[in-house]
């Protein structure tokens, strides 16, 4: 295919909707991994940061990561951006200026930039949706005269749009099998993709309590401050109160953070190494770390909504996330029934997903999902079946198929007695629906 040498003509929009939705076929492929492309267009807009960066990249327990540091930031009075993905309900939660969302008007600015950047090379470059939305917050955080910019991988490391910058602090927070076509079978090759943010002579934390070895030697080789839970940091704690001790340091009586789940102290346990390894650039003290702890919230991670019956919305979606959901959901004491809205993507290892779960759901409610990359509610309800659960079978549980997650909630919420409990998850879209119907019914 013969390409043009010819500088094009910026394709511009008046609206962010308009935007994303050019967005989301300007390239050819929705997942593109490879640093060249993106790579020009940073250097077209001199893309740099004048402050301290910290770039988040793991399995799970990304988002948690990036708004505890956040939060902890924010306590202190520092300036801060935040970017993180996918967003739930719209696309401004993706970029966070000081724990606020950022307007339309603002990033309508820096998408401009973007375009116009990147037509001006030759032979311009497509960008996933991804890597443009990527570099136009990257650019409107360059420009706000911030004090620390944090940054959540997407997918992988060494290959996401995130890592086209040089982070001063990187931070591993678990390594488990996700999205094996792109980034390997094994917690070995996974740990490898993710280390690619590491950077020489930078800090390098590991929230994983089981690193590959093959991640510490990687680390070690580039001259990183490594730091490892279990041997650099850790933390005790009972029901009422936990404590860290890292290098030189100790925290004690810290409150639990206002995030739940069977892993949240493992990753505030690591945001408290980063830092301390940060705390000449961006000191921080013990009642700002209580005080974001206390005062975080995030949607979707294990949350648990007020009123009866109760219900719970996790965005997790692979194995290690759902065996995460099961261990929080059985410390919750009891509950006569749990009802699941459970819709999936189809490259996900769904049965994985599901197992940790088949001794807590009573009743199945599979749905289907707005993208073409999920699995039908029918192919998850053959999935369960497989596994051993009974088709609706009167009152003793069963599976259900919907058209989306709105009927199944509804449905849910009219079989579940006051004392039960629903949990939503299985992709951040099964979710984004079940909060959608509840905001458009409290309206």
């Amino acid at each position: 295919m013969h390409l043009s040498t010819a500088h094009q003509t910026p394709i511009l929009f008046n609206s962010l909707e308009a935007w994303l939705h050019h967005l989301e076929s300007a390239h050819p492929v929705g997942i593109d991994m490879g640093l060249e492309r993106i790579g020009r267009v940073k250097a077209a807009l001199d893309l740099h940061f004048d402050c301290p960066v910290i770039s988040v990249a793991g399995t799970n327990g990304k988002g948690s990561t990036c708004a505890y540091l956040e939060s902890i930031l924010v306590s202190s009075g520092y300036r801060v951006g935040c970017h993180m993905s996918p967003h739930l309900l719209k696309f401004n939660e993706r970029a966070r200026l000081n724990g606020e969302e950022v307007s339309d008007a603002l990033l309508l600015e820096h998408f401009t930039t973007v375009e116009v950047a990147r037509v001006s090379l030759v032979n311009a470059p497509t960008l996933t949706y991804f890597e443009f939305t990527t570099l136009a917050i990257m650019h409107l955080f360059a420009h706000a005269n911030l004090d620390a910019v944090i940054l959540e991988v997407g997918m992988g490391g060494r290959l996401d749009a995130v890592n086209i910058i040089d982070a001063d602090c990187a931070i591993i927070t678990s390594i488990d099998i996700d999205h094996a076509d792109f980034l390997g079978g094994t917690r070995e090759a996974i740990a490898m993709e993710k280390a690619g943010i590491f950077r020489p002579g930078h800090i390098a934390i590991c929230g994983d309590p089981v690193p590959p070895q093959g991640l510490i030697e990687y680390a070690e080789k580039l001259g990183c401050d490594l730091w490892l839970q279990g041997r650099d940091f850790n933390f005790q704690g009972d029901k009422q109160q936990w404590g860290w001790a890292g290098r030189k340091k100790r925290f004690s009586g810290l409150g639990y953070p206002a995030l739940r789940g069977a892993n949240q102290i493992l990753n505030a346990s690591a945001v408290i190494a980063a830092l301390m390894a940060l705390h000449q650039r961006l000191p921080v003290s013990a009642q700002d770390i209580r005080n974001g702890f206390a005062m975080v919230e995030l949607p979707g991670r294990f949350q648990v909504l007020p009123g009866q019956p109760t219900v719970v919305l996790d965005v997790a979606h692979n194995p290690h996330a759902a065996s995460t959901l099961a261990q929080g959901l059985e410390r919750m004491g009891f509950h006569p029934y749990t009802y699941a809205i459970f819709g999936a993507m189809a490259d996900k290892d769904i049965e994985g997903v599901i197992k940790p779960l088949l001794g807590i759901v009573d009743y199945w409610y599979c749905t289907d999902l707005p993208t073409p990359r999920a699995a039908s509610a029918k192919t998850l309800a053959a999935k369960l079946e497989a596994l051993g659960v009974a088709v609706k079978n009167g009152a003793d549980g069963g599976i259900e198929v919907f058209s989306d997650p709105a009927a199944a909630y509804q449905k849910a919420l009219s079989n579940a007695g006051e004392g039960d409990r629903i949990v939503t998850f299985g992709s951040f879209y099964t979710v984004a629906g079940v909060m959608a119907y509840r905001t458009n019914q409290a309206h």
